[in-house]
């Protein structure tokens, strides 16, 4: 930070994406509310706990070798033109600027002045976003699976996605560098493929596995409601998704850059989207909110007034338009998300019929079916738009795109998670036991609240007695 507007520059970042981690906390209060809400008595202790205990395990996970993922595998499995692994020595847990660190000069050869000054500032509110991403993503998983899964199978699988398969998907189709980008023309500025997809197909697999709940399905194969246990939580739950994803779509820009350091021209300083291309919050600002009533309104319609799906849709929505929500027009995103929505929803009760899955909050069709169709539909709204700022990268095509959509949702989302979940079951540790999921998850804890009751009225009547 050799200038004052360096160093500006640095210390609104830093505060830029401080605010960000901030809002996208709303996303995880918003999952936990949502999941109680939809569970039944029963099991809500143990929905929560799963939920809340996913922070601290895919965090630590995240901090040792999530964060140096992103920037060592951005050319691929098959390390894309033979550029091998990215060196990332401020990524690793051990490195000087993965802790406190006010600048000056660095300790270790691997790092320069600049990294210290620009890093040192940076780098933990920047790993703490995509943290944040990396909890929605375990969360998305943890909802489709409430009610029957134990809960440490699901912290592994949590971590599996959460710390590895999807961060992953982002250094290749997310890093402004990543393969996909260049190879494929991939695009995927607000992550409908790159956390969206990938933990719905993730999900889809560990249902395959996991069964469905006791009584969802009738003897002949019918599939039974089981409605959420408390609506007004579900709707107060996905109105702070929806306030958390302005912290999701805000943290996915770049807020500040210099015009020279992208190529781009015109202009002094601008944002930029995940790619390095320039934007604007106005931008994302009209495209977030005409996706989020484009979903609303079809929720509504083609649910036939359901306040669950109606509030899903919503989301749904978003997520449908988030591939191209940094180019397309306010009115595209309004219909796209509506488009979304009617895919995600016929999809979900197609295949909950035709291959029994127990979807308990349709977390497969708002993340991954949404996620899926909305990859494929910017392949033709955006084809031949460049995919990134840079020379020489792929233009937006259809077939990228959608080669892209099957990156993401089945070879690093389902694959990975049904082979993982097809052992864990195989070893019997993945779903609990019958008599317990007949009795409920909380039978223990609500038993021995039960008996302290008990014994205080013993003991409030014994002294009344005397």
């Amino acid at each position: 930070m050799d200038t004052d507007i360096g160093a500006l520059i640095v210390i609104f970042t830093e505060f830029y994406y401080w605010l960000t981690v901030a809002l996208m906390f709303l996303i995880h209060v918003g999952f936990c509310l949502y999941e109680v809400a939809v569970s039944r008595h029963k099991n809500m202790m143990h929905t929560l706990m799963k939920n809340t205990m996913l922070i601290p395990l895919v965090t630590i996970t995240f901090y040792l070798f999530g964060w140096w993922i992103y920037f060592a595998f951005p050319n691929g499995p098959f390390i894309f033109e033979g550029k091998g692994l990215v060196a990332s020595p401020s990524a690793v847990p051990w490195s000087e600027l993965m802790g406190t660190h006010l600048g000056g000069a660095p300790a270790s050869d691997a790092l320069t002045g600049d990294d210290t000054a620009y890093w040192a500032r940076i780098n933990g509110v920047f790993w703490a976003a995509f943290l944040l991403f990396s909890w929605t993503a375990a969360s998305i998983v943890s909802g489709a699976v409430i009610e029957r899964i134990r809960s440490s199978a699901f912290w592994f699988l949590a971590v599996l996605v959460g710390s590895f398969t999807w961060i992953i998907d982002a250094s290749w189709g997310w890093h402004w560098d990543g393969w996909m980008v260049k190879k494929l023309g991939y695009h995927d500025a607000y992550a409908s493929g790159v956390i969206h997809a990938i933990a719905g197909g993730a999900a889809l697999a560990v249902l395959i596995n996991l069964g469905p709940r006791i009584g969802k399905f009738a003897a002949d194969g019918t599939p039974r409601d089981i409605p959420p246990r408390n609506p007004w939580m579900v709707a107060m739950g996905l109105f702070l998704i929806y306030t958390g994803f302005w912290g999701f779509y805000v943290a996915c820009n770049v807020p500040i850059i210099g015009a020279g350091d992208i190529g781009a021209e015109g202009v002094t300083f601008t944002a930029t989207n995940i790619y390095l291309t320039p934007t604007t919050l106005s931008a994302i600002t009209f495209n977030f909110l005409l996706s989020l009533a484009g979903g609303l309104m079809a929720g509504y319609v083609v649910s036939r007034g359901n306040p669950f799906w109606t509030y899903s849709g919503g989301l749904a929505g978003i997520i449908t338009a988030s591939a191209g929500n940094d180019l397309y027009h306010p009115l595209q995103a309004f219909f796209i998300g509506g488009v979304g929505v009617f895919i995600a929803y016929k999809m979900h009760f197609w295949v909950e019929r035709k291959f029994k899955i127990d979807d308990a909050v349709g977390a497969v069709a708002v993340h991954g079916y949404a996620g899926f169709a909305g990859l494929v539909i910017a392949g033709f709204m955006l084809w031949g738009h460049p995919s990134s700022g840079f020379e020489g990268y792929a233009a937006i095509n259809p077939l990228g795109q959608f080669l892209g959509a099957i990156i993401m949702f089945f070879v690093l989302g389902f694959a990975p998670a049904w082979i993982v979940s097809k052992i864990l079951k195989n070893m019997g540790l993945l779903r609990i036991p019958q008599a317990i999921e007949l009795v409920g998850l909380d039978f223990h804890s609500i038993r021995q609240q039960e008996e302290a009751e008990a014994e205080i009225r013993a003991a409030e009547a014994a002294l009344r007695n005397k």
